[in-house]
């Protein structure tokens, strides 16, 4: 008995195959030397390597952490160029895996055009899946005019090496300077990491960075988003940004501990950063709280634990601590807005990004 084959679908339509390889004439370059901007990496300068935390942190993170920093999430280059074409050579640390997440999410790139808030999608890198290495011409036109480049870093992936191609002579400019001289941190779990956004301009930290124009640095840790003094350590050594956004809610398990590295977090983060607006964020609801009533009183209590702790040090004179209630994130369909009854998907973070980004609009006054 013969087994029966599945389709192919690359044989009816082409556009389901992975992308060619760009031609020649082209120059490979280095995004983290001038003139392009490498954002979404605080320690590059210092460690030379594509990674979200420290390489050699002064005090030990979390085996996961120190793992899952390794992903570059909210990664990004930008530049200006008159090249006709844009190609990407990458070397990652492994091939993609994931099992309901796409391969375009956790291990492409994708491309942005255009100028400072109305940046528009262009390409995602589509490659063979079982590769760990890829070169792909993502960006092919007719003129040769100075257009503005965002390239964003796979979600759920290191990164061992990039490089730009672009049209040999080409000009390479500066891109247009940030609205705001720091970066936003945000601090998570898997869904301030990206998880399970189709590709990496749809996680909505990436999509608040080209809302607003602004570094984003994203330090979500999928499944390890647990609020640890050490790892708050480590963050509190980022150098004067613009707001600090604690998003870990569904990674810290019970009450008490939730209540006490909240707090702990905090003081922490103060400790460094007097005077920096901090945003504390609660969960999103899960679809099991249709079915099971006790999902969603748990997700209230929490939620009241959160607001309780920012209410306190409000009262101790605290008036750079604000708090955003999830509950209404993902807007009245929630329960349509996630790939697993957790994690969003990319209409779940474009509800998450336009219900967040008026907040910091009104904290930074942007």
């Amino acid at each position: 008995m013969s087994v029966p084959k599945g389709v192919d679908v690359k044989k009816y339509d082409r556009k389901m195959a992975p992308d060619d390889a760009p031609s020649s004439g082209l120059e490979w370059r280095v995004p983290s030397l001038p003139p392009f901007r490498l954002a979404g990496f605080p320690w590059f300068a210092a460690d030379g390597v594509y990674r979200r935390m420290p390489l050699r942190p002064k005090e030990k993170l979390p085996e996961a952490v120190d793992n899952l920093a390794d992903c570059t999430a909210g990664g990004q280059v930008l530049f200006q160029s008159t090249s006709k074409r844009l190609a990407v050579r990458v070397k990652l640390k492994g091939p993609a895996g994931m099992v309901h997440m796409p391969a375009t999410g956790q291990c492409g790139f994708d491309l942005y055009v255009g100028p400072p808030c109305r940046k528009v999608y262009f390409s995602t890198t589509k490659y063979d899946l079982k590769q760990s290495e890829y070169e792909v011409l993502m960006f092919e036109r007719i003129d040769d005019a100075l257009a503005n480049f965002t390239l964003n870093f796979p979600l759920y992936q290191g990164v061992k090496e990039v490089l730009v191609g672009l049209d040999s002579g080409a000009e390479i400019a500066p891109p247009p300077p940030f609205a705001l001289p720091a970066p936003i941190v945000f601090y998570g779990t898997s869904i301030t990491q990206g998880g399970c956004a189709s590709r990496p301009g749809m996680a909505y930290t990436n999509i608040i960075s080209r809302r607003l124009n602004v570094e984003v640095i994203n330090l979500g840790f999928s499944g390890s988003g647990k609020g640890e003094p050490e790892v708050a350590r480590n963050i509190a050594e980022i150098p004067s940004p613009a707001l600090l956004v604690l998003d870990y809610d569904a990674n810290c398990h019970g009450h008490d501990n939730l209540k006490n590295t909240l707090e702990e977090f905090i003081r922490i983060l103060r400790g460094t950063h007097p005077g920096t607006p901090i945003l504390v964020i609660t969960r999103p609801p899960r679809a099991a709280e249709l079915f099971q009533p006790g999902a969603a009183s748990e997700r209230r209590q929490r939620l009241e634990i959160q607001r309780e702790a920012v209410e306190r040090f409000k009262r101790a004179g605290d008036d750079n601590l604000f708090f955003l209630d999830g509950s209404s994130l993902l807007g009245e369909d929630w329960h349509e807005c996630t790939v697993d009854g957790s994690h969003p998907t990319d209409l779940g973070f474009l509800r998450m990004a336009q219900n967040i980004e008026p907040v910091i609009r009104r904290i930074l006054s942007l």
